[in-house]
């Protein structure tokens, strides 16, 4: 998979989502009948038809008080072939979360914002496995717990997400333990800083210094499969790797049912960050 920073570099403008910079009205209908087309990376329990009528019916509950639009949602495998398909014009917006979109907007100034008529959802970071793997979903949860409690945890979101400095996030030391045990972890690159790739091909970012300190406390070694996003169910359930990052849908039905994208078979672990989704398109 190409890299997130190479691509910052190749494409000119870029697009995603998430706040900061200036904000834009909502983005500019590219076909026939009007309907805006939002990109996303793909769901893996939902397909783009269900996702449609999860918006359309809570666009019609929000519309007297908050003008929310319901997209036609189209779903990519990874970034580098949903930034592709912005710059050709065959989708007007990218749906992703406040950070990433930080991010991109940092280093783009042809990128912005759409706040209006987007609804106000935040997304739970967590973990997922298989439902065989309950002991290990044990561990990380009392890890996450503990580095929750003695501030671990809220010094990385600082270092790595709201006051990181995005063109030069520091790197991430792995911990290795001679004899212990290897759990692999799926790693997408598509959403930087959280999910992070460097441009020599290296995870990085705030997921993986999360993963470092759950690594120091549980005692095992972690190995990092590099995997596109449309992949991590697959590689789960074949067991090519152990273990995934993931987003809970929140416990709501503002969109959509809870857990509706958690395949059958699946575990999740505590969370240990929340973001907010946000809409960004070329700038006008």
């Amino acid at each position: 998979m190409k890299k997130i920073f190479a691509l910052l570099m190749i494409f000119a403008l870029m697009i995603m989502t998430g706040c900061g910079g200036s904000s834009g009205d909502t983005p500019k209908k590219s076909d026939a009948d009007g309907e805006v087309k939002l990109g996303t990376l793909k769901h893996l329990n939902v397909t783009e038809t269900l996702l449609d009528n999860y918006f359309k019916q809570a666009s019609a509950r929000m519309s007297k008080t908050a003008g929310m639009y319901a997209p036609k949602h189209v779903f990519f495998d990874n970034m580098t072939s949903m930034l592709a398909a912005l710059q050709s014009g065959q989708i007007d917006a990218i749906s992703t979360y406040d950070s990433v979109a930080r991010y991109l907007l940092a280093q783009n100034a042809d990128l912005e914002t759409v706040k209006d008529r987007v609804p106000k959802v935040s997304d739970a970071f967590c973990c997922a496995m298989l439902q065989d793997n309950d002991a290990l979903k044990k561990e990380f949860d009392d890890a996450i717990l503990k580095i929750t409690a003695d501030g671990t945890l809220k010094q990385l979101v600082k270092t790595y997400v709201t006051d990181a400095d995005f063109n030069a996030l520091p790197a991430v030391e792995m911990p290795t333990f001679d004899g212990a045990p290897t759990i692999k972890v799926a790693v997408t690159g598509d959403l930087p800083p959280l999910d992070f790739v460097t441009a020599d091909g290296k995870p990085a970012g705030f997921n993986t210094a999360m993963l470092a300190e759950v690594s120091k406390i549980i005692g095992k070694n972690f190995e990092l499969v590099q995997i596109d996003s449309g992949a991590r169910a697959a590689a789960l359930a074949s067991k090519e790797v152990d273990v995934v990052f993931w987003v809970a849908v929140p416990l709501n039905d503002t969109l959509a049912p809870p857990d509706c994208d958690k395949p059958e078979g699946v575990i999740l672990t505590e969370s240990y960050f929340t973001d907010e989704i946000a809409h960004v398109a070329l700038k006008k």
